[in-house]
């Protein structure tokens, strides 16, 4: 088959149909959500107003939140000792709000140095208390995860904080920290896209832009005995204890709106576990395309790759930038790399289909073929 053809057919797509993105944040949504929330947005249930307009104190947005929660729950299997708290300012805020919760002020914890947010994370810790970093990627620009062994790390620190997968660089731990200590993760970019050990956590924090709604909510989750050690007095907006117990001021309604339709969504493809057999298939499709010739190089180490964020690039910076360009005429948007490394970055988050990555490829066949 002509590599070109599949090329044409997205070309003659109309300006107002959906193209594939592949943005890193915020990101593709998945289309049955986008539709049943067109058809919802201007009268929600009978209500006679949007989702937009009622109050956070309706019985019709308690049964939204309470319906995320639950789910959020059940997708990950975290029980009755687990709080979800949806709350804002991001990923960026917990940076800050973790240690000021969770740092004692005669302790220490460790941070894990993967890229850009984990040393943002360490800056903000040390502002507040003792924190070290533990490990750094920083001597190869970020594109490997060090090794974590029980010598590099305080068996005396309050917890261990890392970045799950790194979306600037394109690297993800495939499994937990060893590390007796509570994990504390930043688990932005690929949040519900996989299984983990809840048991090994004493908090998870994740911007929901990546994988499971729009920007506007940062989804904190937190277990009762980790939440029983914070400090004392703390700001009442900043205190986790404040949210755990109640809704104590108006939340961003219509994210957390969307987040509890991309949380349905995701239980009809079959929970965590299928949407994780899918991105791993999506991300080898990618990842072998990259390495069967030399005219594409992947960037970060071979067994560190993320499964979410796929970074590498062409034999200059020249043909990278014509990549991009020519990519996006053919319907494949955000492709530019992060303005700190530049090169071509595709993200396949969960609601990514793997159609998109086949038009990828495709359009890398046909760009290698002119250009290689």
């Amino acid at each position: 088959m002509d590599v070109a053809d599949p090329l044409t057919a997205l070309r003659a797509r109309s300006a107002d149909q959906r193209l594939y993105n592949f943005c890193a944040g915020p990101a593709a949504l998945p289309l049955p959500v986008l539709e049943e929330l067109q058809e919802e947005l201007p009268v929600y249930h009978r209500e006679g107003a949007s989702m937009l307009e009622i109050s956070h104190r309706s019985d019709a947005y308690d049964a939204v939140e309470e319906s995320a929660r639950h789910r959020i729950k059940r997708l990950l299997g975290l029980d009755d000792t687990w709080h979800v708290l949806f709350l804002q300012g991001g990923a960026s805020m917990q940076f800050h709000q973790v240690p000021l919760n969770m740092l004692p002020p005669d302790g220490s914890a460790d941070y894990l140095l993967t890229g850009r947010w984990s040393e943002n994370a360490l800056e903000e810790a040390q502002l507040l208390g003792t924190a070290r970093a533990a490990t750094s990627s920083a001597d190869k620009k970020h594109t490997y995860i060090p090794d974590v062994t029980a010598d590099v790390l305080d068996p005396d620190a309050a917890y261990v904080h890392f970045t799950s997968n790194n979306t600037i660089y394109g690297t993800q731990y495939r499994t937990e920290p060893p590390t007796d200590a509570p994990l504390v993760a930043d688990a932005s970019s690929d949040f519900l896209s996989r299984p983990i050990d809840v048991d090994r956590y004493g908090l998870i924090y994740a911007g929901a832009q990546k994988n499971v709604g729009p920007a506007g909510v940062v989804i904190v989750l937190v277990n009762d005995r980790f939440l029983a050690q914070r400090n004392q007095p703390l700001p009442t907006m900043l205190d986790y204890g404040t949210h755990a117990r109640k809704r104590f001021n108006t939340p961003p309604v219509f994210a957390i709106y969307l987040v509890e339709k991309v949380m349905r969504w995701l239980e009809a493809q079959g929970g965590v576990e299928a949407v994780a057999r899918r991105n791993e298939q999506k991300a080898a499709r990618l990842y072998n395309r990259i390495d069967r010739t030399d005219f594409y190089t992947g960037t970060t180490r071979i067994a560190d790759r993320s499964l979410m964020n796929a970074t590498f690039s062409t034999p200059s910076e020249t043909l990278d930038a014509q990549f991009c360009r020519e990519a996006e005429d053919a319907g494949l948007l955000a492709l530019k790399g992060h303005r700190s490394v530049g090169g071509i970055r595709a993200s396949i988050y969960n609601a990514c289909p793997p159609e998109a990555v086949e038009a990828l490829v495709q359009f890398m066949d046909h760009f290698e073929a002119v250009k290689g």
